[in-house]
């Protein structure tokens, strides 16, 4: 058994840079289940959002982030997200981030529902991978110590304390206890939930199931966030095409090659990610067809190859030159805006329980999150943590209070006396068809019903494919549940028997364990 002053699961942009901080006040342990690059940031590619130009400003940055939640952001944790942007950047190249350039100053686009550009990136459509890299190599070179291929299965909690977690060897099955002062969890979020997403294999809910279990409070579940634009070839994995794409001048076409974006609204090809989703989703739907598809092809070819070169690389070698050729695409499953309730120092309701990134939910997204506010909330709430933890003398349950909220448990049901076997890929299919970008209270109902036959049938978990499917098992009913309670639509949940945004629901969902 080993004790440290922090331990953080996970090991993308969230755990990583909350590490290199800690480190400079205490012991520090990262437990990752697969190796330290193996995460969601690596495959980010647009950037990350800030007010760094000329003619930008923190407060338009915060007006447009309040624009895209759709009446559900945190006033407070918005702004500190805004206004603490530049200083967080400014942080990531000191540490050797290698953003890219233009004239000398830093380069700076354009994605959807920003007013302004105001996106930076590295390596063109590479900055997932860049800041991943950057920090990792801190990390090898640093006094922080690195468990790989461990995967954290129980946190243990005392008088309301977290003390202790548990963590399985997923290579000899073993167990092991580590104590710690604070823990953070920074594990990235759920994306296999879903037949179709942009997230790798590790995104299975780990941190939002294991806080639920040790009595962590569980925020906007509903709102999971559907990536307009996956590369769409038949047996392919989903490949993100960024925002960025057309924030540099791409649009939309349907099997056509009609441009339908502006039959749709008026923002045409640069709305909210929800609005392109759902406009993709009844486009396909009105021409009978799986696809629709992204031109670029008016961008002189030199452009779309240095600003787009993974994209550009990744399509060609599946036989398309993005250059001259239409990229087909699809919505995919792509980010939670919901997860582990914090405050605006990333403190949960347990003592010394922090989490960070998108395992976390601060409110900065509120029902739809904005165009590379990912990565910035990830920097920004990782500084706050470790700064609170200097200042804490002595644990104490926290304020977590976020505004207003119902609090409520999941509902009891019981077992269906048939249902289709508990695997992995039934579940990506079950929420892929009942839970997914247009949902209704019968296609919830009978998700619901199966997903918790499954969390009363399932085994002990044994090993980390087991371990997961329980965490997609958890995670996937407090997102079916929630989405069940919310009887209106606002940004990414959209309810085909609630069609209609209302007052009386501008306000959160808030699940704990009974």
């Amino acid at each position: 058994m080993g004790k440290y002053d922090y331990i953080i699961v996970g090991s993308g942009i969230a755990g990583l840079y909350t590490a290199l901080l800690a480190k400079e006040h205490g012991s520090v342990l990262i437990i990752t289940k697969g190796s330290i690059d193996d995460c969601n940031t690596k495959h980010a590619q647009g950037g990350i959002a800030a007010a760094v130009g000329k003619n930008d400003s923190p407060e338009s940055h915060f007006k447009d982030t309040i624009a895209a939640g759709d009446g559900l952001c945190n006033i407070e944790t918005v702004h500190i997200l805004a206004s603490e942007a530049p200083a967080c950047i400014a942080d990531l190249v000191n540490l050797g981030v290698p953003f890219d350039t233009l004239n000398g100053e830093v380069a700076l686009t354009k994605e959807a529902a920003h007013s302004v550009p105001r996106i930076l990136h590295a390596g063109g459509d590479a900055t997932g991978k860049h800041i991943e890299v950057t920090l990792s190599s801190r990390v090898r070179s640093s006094k922080i110590q690195v468990l790989e291929d461990c995967l954290v299965t129980e946190i243990l909690v005392d008088r309301g304390t977290v003390k202790q977690v548990k963590a399985l060897d997923c290579h000899t099955g073993s167990v092991e206890k580590f104590d710690c002062h604070f823990l953070v969890l920074a594990t990235g979020g759920a994306g296999q939930l879903y037949k179709f997403t942009t997230n790798s294999n590790v995104a299975t809910g780990d941190g939002i199931a294991l806080a639920y279990n040790a009595g962590a409070e569980m925020i906007d579940m509903e709102f999971l966030q559907f990536h307009p634009t996956a590369l769409h070839l038949p047996g392919v994995t989903p490949f993100l095409i960024s925002e960025a794409v057309r924030g540099e001048g791409g649009v939309l076409r349907n099997v056509d090659g009609y441009r339908f974006m502006p039959d749709y609204t008026p923002e045409a090809d640069l709305a909210p990610r929800d609005v392109v989703t759902r406009s993709i989703l009844y486009e396909m739907r009105k021409t009978s067809s799986d696809r629709v598809f992204i031109d670029i092809t008016q961008l002189p070819p030199y452009v779309t190859t240095t600003r787009f070169p993974q994209i550009y690389r990744f399509c060609r070698d599946h036989g398309l030159d993005i250059t001259k050729d239409l990229i087909p695409v699809s919505p995919a499953a792509h980010y939670i805006m919901g997860g582990i309730k914090t405050n605006s120092w990333g403190e949960t309701n347990i003592a010394s329980l922090f989490a960070v990134g998108e395992t976390a939910c601060t409110d900065v997204h509120g029902a739809n999150r904005l165009a590379s506010n990912s990565l910035l909330e990830a920097v920004v709430f990782s500084q706050r943590i470790v700064e609170r933890t200097i200042k804490k003398t002595a644990p104490k349950t926290p304020d977590t209070d976020q505004g207003t909220g119902v609090r409520c448990s999941l509902s009891q049901r019981e077992p269906l006396e048939t249902a289709p076997p508990p695997n992995l890929s039934t579940l990506q299919q079950l929420h892929w068809d009942k839970v997914g970008i247009i949902r209704n209270k019968e296609n919830l109902t009978e998700a619901a019903d199966v997903l918790a036959t499954w969390q009363k049938c399932l085994p002990q978990p044994t090993d980390r494919p087991s371990h997961e499917l329980n965490n997609l098992v958890i995670t996937g009913r407090l997102v079916t549940e929630a989405a069940l309670l919310r009887e209106e639509s606002r940004g990414a949940h959209f309810r085909s028997d609630f069609p209609q945004t209302l007052p009386e629901w501008q306000h959160h969902i808030i699940l704990v364990k009974q």
